[in-house]
């Protein structure tokens, strides 16, 4: 519920904020605003809110938390009416319309502050400047409305009812539920009621937003380190993919005559324990090479347990870091800082500095980067990739080209080629297609083209890839990059 004309009234008397100065100008989320005022005797801070059904101005008492990204009115306001000194401050006709007036200096400005719950705005205004219907010149709007002609360079003039106010009464809200009620001042009650019970800045409404969040991103994390865990099960027991393979060469007659039968399994003693031991063969193979796979199962046991120890290690300390954040935020009383922590990506693109050009992608473990134009493509090539990691590119069409990182020791799994295989062929011309081929290769088997267009390379020792779109892999690649923004 918005604050009614009569509220709005009471909370402006108490504001009594004529004859203060803007020091401050803050804009902590996309729909409030807040005003530092400062004169004699003090200084206080005026939230303003442009929620739908939560349409309110009032004092508050909670720090303002500062945001990142540059907002365009905020920085307008900064631009033009920080340092004005409020000459009025009025509610027009009790339309929940409240005028100020702003002088800076020889100029002078006109903000209105219009609190309809569907319709609300704040619109700054050149009073010197009208059209023949004597209508304002807008010089910028905190929502653009072309439709309602509320743009900048537009005209705005207060709708004021020329009809009888409706003849049901309004009355201030006396907030008696509050704790203490009777000791606070009507702007104390407007904030705290509306911190706990407004739609849009609900503690409780966004706590429950913050634990779906986490409930989600924490599931994924359990299930990953789950997978993992029973990974390094399987490496525990590489030695005894190294004792069969020493039991295929030393039951090399035995081993050879259930090849020769085309068996699938051999049973031998096991002179270790003494005991009979069925081992699983590969009729296709000889004695030799059934004993080279066991060895190859072992080396990779033996060289992968490291890197898994790292993988569970660093699954667990984001799962650690992801539970210490919402304990954090559930411990914070501030609606807009919590409202502010749980969105997604608080810095703007262009304040996050980049290691390199293109795009990152994270993919169980693995790092892929995607070139979207010939600049980034020929910049990744000369300064960012090394030999050893891997390059994909459509065959028939120009396009970005995807890089897979090495890791020393790890062969690159076939759903991380099949993804960036999928990206490959998202970010080239060949996406209306649907389908295409694919060759990847290492970066070392590169070769510039001479006198060719800048990215331009010629592959050798390359292997072919045919690609489908997946719709459903891309969304899940999607949503992966957004899981990791979820609380900051």
């Amino acid at each position: 519920m918005s604050l009614n004309c009569k509220e709005i009234d009471v909370i402006i008397d108490e504001l009594s904020p004529e004859g203060s100065f803007i020091q401050q100008i803050v804009q902590p989320t996309f729909d409030s605003i807040a005003f530092h005022l400062y004169k004699t005797g003090g200084a206080k801070t005026v939230l303003v809110c442009l929620a739908a059904g939560a349409c309110r101005i009032h004092e508050t008492h909670k720090a303002v938390p500062k945001n990142d990204k540059p907002l365009r009115f905020m920085e307008f306001l900064r631009s033009r009416i920080k340092g004005c000194r409020i000459d009025s401050f009025a509610q027009i006709a009790q339309e929940r319309i409240i005028k100020a007036e702003l002088n800076h200096g020889e100029k002078q400005f006109n903000m209105y502050i219009r609190l309809w719950s569907n319709a609300a705005n704040i619109i700054v205004t050149d009073p010197d400047v009208r059209n023949d219907a004597g209508e304002e010149l807008i010089l910028d709007v905190f929502y653009r409305r072309p439709n309602k002609n509320e743009v900048s360079g537009g005209y705005y003039k207060p709708q004021i009812r020329t009809e009888s106010v409706p003849a049901k009464q309004w009355t201030v809200r006396t907030f008696d539920e509050l704790p203490d009620s009777a000791n606070l001042s009507f702007n104390e009650k407007v904030e705290k009621w509306y911190s706990e019970n407004a739609a849009a800045l609900s503690r409780t409404a966004l706590l429950e937003q913050a634990e779906k969040q986490y409930q989600s991103r924490k599931s994924r994390l359990e299930a990953a380190i789950e997978r993992l865990e029973a990974k390094r099960k399987t490496f525990l027991h590489a030695e005894r993919w190294k004792h069969f393979g020493d039991l295929i060469l030393t039951w090399g007659q035995a081993v050879g005559e259930a090849i020769a039968k085309n068996q699938r399994n051999v049973e031998c003693d096991d002179y270790e324990t003494g005991s009979k031991i069925c081992i699983e063969i590969d009729p296709k193979k000889n004695v030799q090479e059934n004993a080279a796979d066991y060895y190859d199962r072992y080396k990779k046991a033996v060289s992968g347990i490291e890197d898994l120890e790292y993988d569970i290690k660093s699954s667990k300390s984001e799962l650690a870091k992801l539970t210490a954040d919402y304990e954090s935020l559930l411990k914070e009383t501030n609606p807009i800082a919590i409202q502010q922590k749980l969105r997604k990506q608080n810095r703007p693109r262009q304040q996050i500095k980049k290691e390199h050009p293109g795009l990152d992608f994270f993919i169980d473990g693995w790092k892929i980067i995607v070139g979207r134009t010939a600049a980034e493509n020929d910049e990744l090539l000369r300064h960012y990739v090394k030999g050893s990691d891997w390059w994909l590119h459509t065959r028939d069409w120009p396009g970005g080209y995807v890089f897979i990182k090495n890791q020393n020791g790890k062969s690159v799994p076939l759903e991380i080629l099949l993804d960036a295989g999928n990206l490959a062929l998202f970010y080239s011309k060949g996406r209306k297609a649907g389908k295409g081929d694919l060759y990847y290769t290492q970066a070392k088997y590169l070769r510039r083209a001479k006198n060719a267009p800048r990215g331009t390379v010629l592959p050798s020792n390359e292997k072919n890839l045919f690609v489908t779109l997946d719709d459903k892999r891309l969304k899940r690649i999607e949503q992966q990059q957004k899981d990791g923004l979820v609380l900051v």
